[in-house]
């Protein structure tokens, strides 16, 4: 199967088109732009929002569900908000046979239809912290499309927050940030650059975004999460205002932030090879196949012992027994291969003779001859070392293709490489710089952080125009 798959080195696009469908994770959908999610992405996605959601429910928050439907009116009551938006919306205007009276937007996102509920439910100080997350889908009628990066419609969580003070609001904005930072790299095994986006990069109706970037192996890099600071845009344009402790009435300070299916392509895109899919361990639909090795005068014994070996390890990793007679052994390791199994197992007579299995790893492809009694043990050894060796290996790439510019002339050459990556560069923080690099050589502001007084023996300039840098950008071409 992975004959069928384009060298990433030829054709990086098509490679990642390719695993996507080969591999069976999503499909092209009669609707134009959108994707039908198969079973074996939808799998990676469920892994994905269980670990997340304990996550979310560890420090305090609650799901809720919102609907889908928004009247077309409370998206306008928020001016950046609707105008960041609108060349995106999808508007019911008809229903039942006959034109609605008021249109109705199908949700972009929901703090709209979320802060027009919170004005009902927040009163007082005491009814403060507010913390929801909901698990939904959301439509934004994108022009251009790619399965999983960038569809009208995908699946995400969005988590909607409303807070007594800025403090507390900021601190949750920021809490969120390194929860998304933990579970990338804790689970998705994907290093990732944190901070906060530019004026022109953040959320229509957010003070400031704040976002998780990762870098794909094309060099160029991927948002993977966001989490706003909306202060009390949204409760201003809903009047959403609390008695506070001294009895006065004030607007609510607010957060929202998410993730979505994008998550999947970036995983696709930092660890999978020319064979196929390569999946991280903890989210791994299938942690460990078995794959009987049989002839006509084995079969049965190897079957048993094939069986006996899945009972003893289905309880404790996510296994599947390959035990399909009309494919040959090597087909069915390109194919599970291909599937990204983190862990093959071929049991044969010789094996069971000398009562162990062979082990092979899908990241290396390293061969282990592991005694039965010891398996059980082994694995969890090996899917540890997998996710350890696929997040260095990640971040190696990353590190290897973080670059500084100290000129412009500088910069302009390392954006010219095949792979450009991240480049580090001082920067005056205006919004014409910022355009003139992007319109220059298409890499733009993916995080901003504050330059260090120390960092330098002289005051830091912008490459661009000399003038006193504000800010150290990190730039990268992007998805």
């Amino acid at each position: 199967m992975a004959d069928f798959i384009t060298k990433k080195e030829t054709d990086y696009s098509q490679w990642y088109l390719d695993i996507v469908l080969k591999a069976e994770l999503a499909d092209y959908s009669p609707i134009k732009g959108s994707m039908v999610i198969r079973p074996r992405g939808y799998a990676i996605w469920e892994s994905m929002q269980s670990h997340l959601d304990t996550l979310f429910k560890d420090t305090g928050h609650q799901n809720a569900y919102f609907p889908l439907l928004i009247p077309e009116a409370f998206i306008a009551k928020e001016a950046e908000h609707v105008e960041g938006f609108s060349p995106e919306l999808a508007v019911v205007t008809h229903a039942g046979g006959a034109p609605l009276e008021t249109p109705y937007v199908i949700r972009p996102t929901s703090e709209t239809i979320i802060w027009s509920m919170y004005k009902k439910w927040i009163q007082s100080y005491r009814d403060l912290p507010l913390l929801i997350n909901q698990w939904a889908n959301v439509v934004r009628w994108e022009k251009r499309t790619r399965l999983f990066l960038r569809t009208s419609e995908f699946l995400w969580q969005e988590g909607h927050t409303a807070h007594e003070s800025k403090q507390e609001a900021v601190e949750e904005t920021l809490r969120i940030l390194d929860i998304y930072r933990r579970f990338l790299e804790d689970y998705l095994a994907i290093p990732v650059q944190q901070g906060r986006k530019t004026k022109l990069e953040k959320f229509a109706g957010a003070v400031d975004t704040y976002c998780v970037e990762a870098l794909m192996q094309d060099g160029k890099a991927l948002q993977m999460g966001t989490s706003h600071f909306l202060g009390q845009n949204f409760a201003k344009a809903f009047d959403v205002r609390f008695q506070t402790r001294q009895k006065e009435l004030e607007y609510v300070w607010a957060t929202s932030w998410g993730v979505s299916t994008r998550m999947i392509g970036g995983l696709i895109m930092t660890h999978s090879d020319n064979k196929g899919l390569v999946v991280p361990p903890r989210v791994a639909p299938t942690q460990v196949v078995i794959v009987p090795i049989v002839n006509s005068e084995n079969k049965r014994e190897v079957l048993t012992e094939a069986h006996k070996l899945y009972d003893q390890l289905s309880p404790h990793y996510r296994t599947v027994l390959d035990d399909d007679d009309t494919s040959s052994p090597g087909f069915k390791f390109s194919e599970w291969e291909l599937r990204g199994s983190c862990l093959r197992i071929e049991l044969g007579p010789r094996d069971i003779a000398k009562a162990s299995a062979m082990l092979v790893r899908r990241d290396s492809g390293v061969k282990t001859s592991v005694p039965l009694i010891h398996l059980s043990k082994e694995i969890q050894t090996h899917l540890d070392s997998m996710h350890h060796d696929m997040y260095h290996k990640a971040k190696t790439f990353v590190d290897q293709h973080t670059h500084r510019a100290h000129s412009y002339d500088e910069f302009k050459q390392l954006c010219a490489q095949p792979i450009s990556g991240y480049i580090i560069a001082d920067w005056d923080g205006s919004d014409t710089v910022e355009t003139q690099i992007k319109e220059d050589t298409m890499a733009t502001v993916r995080v901003v952080n504050s330059i260090d007084p120390h960092d330098t023996k002289k005051p830091a300039r912008c490459i661009v125009s000399g003038r006193p840098a504000t800010a150290r950008g990190i730039f990268a071409k992007s998805y």
